[in-house]
């Protein structure tokens, strides 16, 4: 079977680098996870994101190992959740899910939600910060966070991170905050980025669609690659997953972006990081 393309790798500002294009695996079960992972490594992607929430950390590893890849050439994201908070909840969580994975690092760690209302996201970024320096995150950085909340971490701590991934898509293209985000050398990774698959059939992009003989949902994942957002769609479903990452071989003119950029609406199909 081929194998798709690299994806193009994205340089973090810590010195590390990303697969821009990854597959997330929200709401996928800790049983399939294993088959869904080895799949997606099958057909070219070296990029996994999950979370401590997903409760499918085990599964993730376990497909990492079966697919006879070295640790070193798969890029594992994975989350902190609300309840393990704190300085010292959050190290006792990134633990269990080092044990969950069966890795001794991850590559990037993030802050799932900064959750305001508990306002320990300060100290929780601490407790990234060392994990960091004990070299068992590569990398450190959030999730769902808005300016004002990375101005108080920057404020606190000094410590950038490296990257803030967030809902976005065509109707949510989030500019405020990826302006923000690339001024501070950050990147934006977005999840997402088909609106829970309810942009895939818009008239609109399956007009963009058919004149580059793709699929809507390949149209929304290169105009995420053309914007610069790392971009991590999920699927459970092999060809499905093949499928989105066969988007190396055309490129949106500006034809194409101006008629994805008519769908903005600021319709959200998550929660606002400030009411979470």
């Amino acid at each position: 079977m081929a194998t798709a393309p690299p994806s193009p790798l994205l340089a973090l500002r810590d010195g590390h680098s990303i697969p821009q294009l990854g597959l997330g695996v929200y709401k996928v079960p800790d049983a399939e996870a294993a088959r869904v992972v080895e799949a997606a490594i099958e057909a070219g992607y070296r990029h996994i994101d999950t979370a401590a929430l997903y409760a499918n950390e085990r599964g993730v590893g376990d497909g990492v190992r079966a697919s006879g890849l070295p640790r070193g050439e798969v890029f594992i994201t994975t989350k902190v959740w609300d309840d393990d908070h704190g300085y010292d909840a959050t190290l006792r969580a990134f633990d269990a899910s080092l044990s969950s994975l069966g890795f001794d690092y991850v590559d990037l760690y993030l802050i799932h939600w900064p959750v305001p209302s508990r306002d320990l996201y300060v100290d929780t970024w601490r407790a990234l910060e060392t994990i960091a320096n004990d070299g068992r995150a590569r990398s450190i950085g959030v999730s769902n966070f808005a300016p004002h909340h990375i101005d108080r971490l920057l404020a606190e701590t000094g410590t950038v991170p490296v990257l803030n991934q967030v809902e976005l898509h065509p109707w949510l293209p989030q500019r405020s905050v990826r302006g923000y985000d690339a001024a501070h050398g950050m990147l934006t990774e977005a999840w997402s980025p088909l609106a829970r698959g309810r942009l895939v059939d818009n008239p609109v992009l399956l007009g963009v669609a058919a004149r580059h003989g793709k699929s809507a949902a390949q149209v929304v994942i290169r105009w995420h690659l053309q914007l610069g957002n790392v971009v991590i769609p999920k699927s459970v479903s092999a060809e499905r997953i093949r499928e989105n990452i066969d988007v190396f071989d055309f490129e949106l003119d500006a034809d194409d972006l101006r008629a994805i950029d008519s769908l903005e609406t600021g319709e959200r199909t998550g929660m606002d990081p400030d009411e979470h």
